[in-house]
């Protein structure tokens, strides 16, 4: 058991560290006081997904449009901002980054 933690703790570490970028297609646009990400230049989108910001990730897509960042990046902004601890900053990030990744929002 105690391999397995220190595989578990290095996968983890080499995920904070990737660098990765906000995908230039993607804007934010407010929509009926929602605020969403719309894929734009982009022939062929799948237009049957929305997908919705609150204000936190609005925050972080803010912060970090135009950057390359890490999930510690995105981690350090939130807790600058809400005034939370780095872990929980960090599990707030890595849920916003492995969600908008999987819509392609980020690469």
């Amino acid at each position: 058991m105690e391999g397995l933690e220190v595989i578990i703790t290095i996968f983890v570490f080499s995920i904070s560290f990737s660098v990765m970028k906000i995908n230039s297609n993607y804007k934010l646009r407010s929509i009926a006081g929602e605020t969403i990400v719309v894929n734009q230049g982009t022939t062929g989108t799948d237009m049957t997904r929305i997908i919705s910001l609150n204000a936190s990730a609005k925050l972080l897509y803010e912060q970090l449009l135009g950057k390359e960042f890490a999930v510690d990046d995105a981690a350090n902004v939130l807790a600058d901002t809400y005034g939370i601890d780095n872990e929980q900053a960090l599990k707030d990030a890595q849920k916003w980054v492995d969600a908008l990744c999987k819509c392609g929002v980020i690469e």
